[in-house]
C-alpha cells in the first residue's frame, strides 16, 4: 500500500526536519498537514508551495503542542490521520542543578505529553480507516545521553518507551508504531549556528564541522532532511508492515561507539 490520498500530520514542520518529511511524503503523494505554534503568513504560504509542486493538498495548522488541549485539537482540525509525524522539539542547556524548572516543563510538554495526546487522538481514527503508522522522531539522545541536556534526553528516551507501547497495543492491528532517532541533521538552524561556532573557536568551516559539531558522529557527516522523509516514507510502505515497536538510528555511527 502507498501513501497516495493518505493524511499524514507533521508536528513541528514549517522547517527542518519535520518540513523535509512533510515534502518527501507529499512528493509521494500524500495529504499533508504542516504545523508549528506559529500562525504567519509564511507558514501557509509553505503548504501552498507543497501544493503547487506535489499537486496533493496540503495545510497548514496552528496549535501549541505544550498544551493538551490544543495537540488534541490538532488531530481533530486534521479530520483523518494515517500517518502521524511526531517531531516538534525544543532544547535548553543546563546542568540538573541549574536547569530551570519552566524549561523541564515546556520540554516535557512539547516533547513526550504532545506525543502521548496526538497519538491517543489520532489511532482511533486509524483503526476506523484500517490502517495506520505512528512515526515518533526521537534521537541519539532516545537511546544515548549527553551532560547538561537532562530535559530532552529524558523526553526523548521517553518518546523510544512510549513507540514501544503503542506499536504492542496495535501489535495485531495493521498499525505500526517506529521512532527514528537521528544524530546531527544539517538543518537551516544547524547551518545558521556554523559562523558563530567558527568564531568561538578560531576554526574554518570544515575543521568546526567535523571537530565540533560532528564530534560524537563517526561519519563526520550531517544527515539529511531528505535522508530522514525517505525512512520515514519506507516506514509507511508495505515492505515495513512487519516493522514496528523498535527504533531506526539515522547518526552516522553515533550509537554504534
Amino acid at each position: 500500500m502507498s501513501v497516495e490520498g493518505k493524511t499524514a500530520v507533521i508536528t513541528g514542520s514549517n522547517s527542518g526536519i519535520g518540513l523535509g518529511i512533510a515534502e518527501e511524503l507529499a512528493k509521494l503523494g500524500a495529504n499533508v498537514v504542516l504545523n508549528s505554534f506559529t500562525d504567519r503568513d509564511e507558514d501557509h504560504a509553505l503548504a501552498e508551495k507543497i501544493s503547487a509542486a506535489t499537486g496533493t493538498q496540503a495545510r497548514y495548522i496552528q496549535a501549541d503542542l505544550s498544551k493538551a488541549d490544543q495537540s488534541r485539537a490538532l488531530i481533530e482540525k486534521a479530520g483523518q490521520v494515517d500517518i502521524l509525524i511526531n517531531n516538534a522539539g525544543i532544547q535548553h542547556v543546563a546542568p540538573i542543578d541549574e536547569f530551570p524548572v519552566e524549561k523541564w516543563d515546556m520540554i516535557m510538554a512539547i516533547m513526550l505529553n504532545s506525543v502521548f495526546h496526538t497519538t491517543a487522538a489520532a489511532l482511533p481514527m486509524m483503526r476506523q480507516a484500517g490502517w495506520g503508522r505512528v512515526i515518533n522522531i526521537s534521537s541519539a539522545h532516545g537511546l544515548t545521553a549527553s551532560p547538561f541536556k537532562s530535559a530532552y534526553v529524558s523526553a526523548k528516551h521517553g518518546v523510544v518507551g512510549m513507540t514501544k507501547v503503542v506499536a504492542l497495543e496495535t501489535a495485531q492491528e495493521p498499525i505500526t508504531a517506529n521512532a527514528i532517532c537521528p544524530g546531527y541533521v544539517m538543518t537551516p538552524l544547524v547551518e545558521s549556528q556554523i559562523p558563530d561556532t567558527m568564531k568561538k573557536y578560531d576554526m574554518d568551516r570544515e575543521t568546526v564541522i567535523k571537530e565540533v559539531m560532528l564530534q560524537r558522529q563517526p561519519s563526520k557527516e550531517f544527515a539529511t532532511t531528505e535522508q530522514l522523509g525517505g525512512v520515514a516514507a519506507f516506514l509507511c510502505s508495505d515492505a515495513a508492515a512487519q516493522i514496528t515497536g523498535t527504533t531506526i538510528s539515522v547518526d552516522g555511527g553515533w550509537t554504534a561507539l
